[in-house]
């Protein structure tokens, strides 16, 4: 007989001593007084960047500083016309500042409604907090799949195991038992307990890991690096031509010094490509929210650009494909066992586990439990060995132990009960084995001694929305593989249901090399059976081959494959530990939201790609413009007034528009290489056949005012090729985008034909013979951009 201390209580299924106040948790006193003292769980969760953050991201950078500094001289030295760009430009920023902190609202209300609540005792009552409302000395309650949020120590523990990979990155779990130490950031992966938070805060060792993090980042996506890229040389471009602009227009100056400053300033502010990062953020930012009203939370934004990128999504079918729930639907006894003794055994074992699976809730539901019998011991269902079990003491003095599994895994191959398992998995119903055992439950060899009791078989809940969504991977050439640990054959008639075909694979016949069962992969489609380190391989080998993976999943065993997968998606309902990993969680546990993340990903990488080529084709024909000017020692042909009215209406007003339309293409890798393999070749022809038209009008007109007439001929003739790029670009043609071009044309008619807007931009043309051959000049170099885009296009695709 084991004796205790007075006041001290026995865990049911361990008797190790707990004292009383500890397993009754602190009281309503004891946690404001430590609320008092500043002992809580106070690490602030930083779901998105403060309003602080964002509006410095977006003012003070590095183009902005050289716009800012060219905008305060032309307001000094030229009309007011000639200072536009400096209002474009605050209209850009305070446009990307509001759409930042629109998404940050919809991302940090989101995160609000996903947060995890862990459960903690306190006066002796199980209640849910939020992780901020943790104080030191509180006793909390974990489960499989719950995530250790502070550390602490383990107080009581009935089977559990613990795993550390996401700190240690050792992937076997841990069994903890009472006095054992507890990390934050660590999951539960079997069993049950309660722990004593002992370090709180920022001294929590996941904590002081993620003290830097923050989930709202634009940093690690190919797209934002891309373009940081292409700043990069366009800065070092921009530097040597400025500084020769500005003493080629100091050293002409044949209009006055203020003349050829707004010339110079002229010349450099295109260079600039100051809409391209607002419009990449913007982006994002729209995307954020669209996908919020759809209950998708984006806990990092390159995830909505990453999964355009997928072409191998990786489903776990329980929770993704089918429901939660299941149903009884056939209880059948082996061996002549009689069917009242085993419902009486099966809802024993359901009272036995405190944190039911959803095989084990269906049990619990058709079968209640027999109040004479008393679990000795138990042991919780774990994902690796593919069993549950429990002891018990009959309440006739008759003892037995009991395992509850998946009869592949507990009976022989020859075994007659597999036949007929076999027959129901093929009907795409999920099947466990109740067995009978003599041996010890946490005995890796009890299973040898299993004799089959009764099968007892479950039908799974398909998702309505399943089937449509496979089909919409299907028609974007995403290859969906099911990797799941049912039995192969059930999983493989499930998926048939939903409409997908393919090779089904038992993943215990998988090769452990990883190039070969790479192969295996990419020949397979339902792979069943799978341990949850074979579903991290297994991702690691599709990687491997070049694959771009996305992994869906709810469950514990869910979590390093998800970790590893180049994006992680997790339902909302799922365990903690998989949305705490994961990029992307669908707070509505819809499957079908995903074809919603992966178009807004492709239209924004697909559009982004487009009026990136837009903005860059300026900067290249300004670069070589203003070389040009340089070499031949003339005047800059252009005052700032007439890039702000080019720029506004073939680059600025559409590409907001382009940026935000629908687009299906999947996701191309080399953004830099794709985007100036068709600026450059564009920006040339533009920048040569401008200059063409300025030096043939500088002959062809002389006396007073032949400057201004030089000009807006050169001016007709950049607008014609820079339409012709947008008309390119905005291809395939809808209504709208016809419209967009067609609209941005007649307001350039319209600056060309009122006499008061000629005024104020200074654009007249002059005689008919000169507009004419800058319109020639246009449609030549406009027949040469269709044809060396073409050759491009074919290059690209070669």
């Amino acid at each position: 007989m084991t004796h205790t201390d007075a006041g001290a209580e026995l865990d049911p299924v361990h008797p190790v001593p707990i004292p009383a106040r500890r397993a009754r948790g602190l009281s309503t006193a004891e946690v404001a007084e430590r609320v008092a003292r500043g002992e809580v769980n106070d690490v602030p969760v930083r779901s998105s960047r403060s309003l602080g953050e964002i509006v410095r991201a977006n003012v003070f950078t590095r183009f902005n500083a050289i716009i800012g500094v060219l905008w305060l001289i032309m307001l000094f030295v030229a009309p007011v016309q000639d200072s536009l760009f400096g209002y474009v430009i605050i209209a850009n920023t305070g446009i990307g500042v509001f759409q930042e902190w629109r998404a940050k609202k919809t991302l940090d209300s989101l995160a609000v409604i996903g947060e995890a609540k862990p459960t903690v005792r306190r006066d002796g009552a199980a209640v849910e907090v939020s992780t901020s409302e943790i104080v030191l000395g509180d006793l909390i309650e974990i489960g499989p799949g719950d995530k250790v949020v502070v550390d602490g120590e383990c107080v009581e523990a009935d089977g559990l195991e613990i795993d550390e990979s996401l700190l240690t990155g050792e992937a076997d779990p841990v069994v903890k038992r009472p006095g054992d130490a507890v990390m934050s950031g660590s999951f539960v992966v079997a069993g049950g307990g309660a722990f004593e938070a002992t370090k709180v805060g920022r001294e929590a060792y996941a904590a002081q890991l993620a003290e830097e993090a923050s989930r709202f980042t634009l940093v690690h996506s190919e797209l934002r690096t891309g373009i940081s890229t292409i700043l990069k040389y366009v800065t070092w471009m921009m530097i040597p031509t400025a500084i020769g602009l500005v003493i080629s227009q100091l050293v002409v100056k044949q209009h006055g010094f203020k003349d050829s400053i707004a010339r110079t300033v002229g010349g450099i502010v295109p260079m600039v490509p100051e809409g391209l990062v607002l419009l990449t953020s913007v982006a994002f930012a729209i995307g954020v929210i669209r996908l919020g009203r759809k209950q998708c939370l984006v806990q990092e934004l390159p995830a909505i650009e990453g999964l355009a990128r997928v072409d191998t999504v990786c489903l776990d079918k329980t929770g993704t494909l089918t429901e939660g729930g299941m149903d009884v639907t056939e209880l059948r006894p082996l061996g002549g066992a009689d069917e009242t003794y085993v419902r009486k055994v099966l809802g024993a074992l359901g009272e036995s586990d405190p944190r039911p699976n959803a095989s084990l809730q269906a049990i619990i539901t058709a079968y209640p439990d027999s109040e004479e019998w008393r679990c000795v011991e138990s042991l919780p269902f774990s994902s690796a060995r593919k069993y549950s079990g429990a002891a018990f003491s009959e309440g006739d003095g008759e003892s037995s132990t009991w395992l509850l599994g998946a009869p592949d895994v507990l009976l022989d191959a020859d075994d007659p009960a597999l036949a007929e398992t076999g027959r129901l998995n093929e009907q795409g119903l999920r099947v466990l084995l109740l067995a009978r055992v003599s041996g010890e439950l946490d005995d890796p060899g009890v299973v040898r001694e299993a004799s089959a009791t009764a099968l007892v078989v479950l039908e799974q809940r398909l998702r309505p929305d399943a089937a449509e969504t496979l089909a919409y991977f299907a028609e974007q050439d995403v290859h969906a593989k099911v990797i799941s640990g049912d039995n192969a054959v059930s999983v493989g008639a499930v998926a048939g249901k939903l409409g997908l075909t393919g090779q089904v694979v038992d993943a215990r016949q998988l090769p452990s090399d990883q190039g070969e069962m790479a192969k295996s992969l990419d020949e397979g489609t339902v792979f069943g059976r799978v341990t949850p380190q074979q579903k991290r391989d297994m991702v690691g080998a599709l990687q491997s081959r070049g694959h771009t993976v996305a992994m869906t999943g709810d469950g514990v065993n869910d979590v390093l494959a998800l970790k590893d997968a180049d994006i992680g998606v997790s339902m909302g309902s799922g365990s903690e530990a998989t949305r705490a990993v994961a990029q992307i969680v669908l707070l509505n546990n819809s499957f079908a939201t995903l074809p919603s993340v992966v178009a807004e990903g492709r239209r924004v990488i697909g559009n982004i790609t487009r009026v990136a080529t837009l903005f860059l084709v300026k900067t290249v024909y300004s670069v070589l413009l203003a070389v040009l000017v340089v070499c031949w020692r003339v005047e800059y042909p252009f005052l700032p007034r007439h890039l702000t009215l080019l720029s506004t209406l073939t680059i600025g007003i559409p590409a907001f528009f382009l940026a935000l339309a629908p687009n299906t293409e999947r996701a191309k890798p080399h953004f830099v290489r794709r985007v100036m393999r068709y600026s450059i070749p564009g920006g040339v022809i533009a920048g040569a056949a401008t200059f063409v038209t300025y030096l043939i009008a500088r002959h062809h007109y002389v006396g007073k005012g032949a400057l201004g007439a030089e000009t807006s001929a050169a001016t007709l003739t950049l607008f014609l090729i820079s339409m012709w790029v947008l008309a390119i670009i905005a291809r395939p043609y809808t209504w709208w985008r016809v419209a967009l071009v067609v609209s941005m044309g007649a307001a350039f008619v319209v600056v060309l034909v009122v006499p008061w807007l000629q005024h104020f931009f200074a654009l007249k043309l002059v005689g008919v013979t000169m507009p004419w051959i800058a319109v020639g000049i246009s449609g030549v170099a406009g027949v040469a951009l269709e044809g060396v885009w073409r050759v491009v296009d074919r290059r690209g695709s070669a």
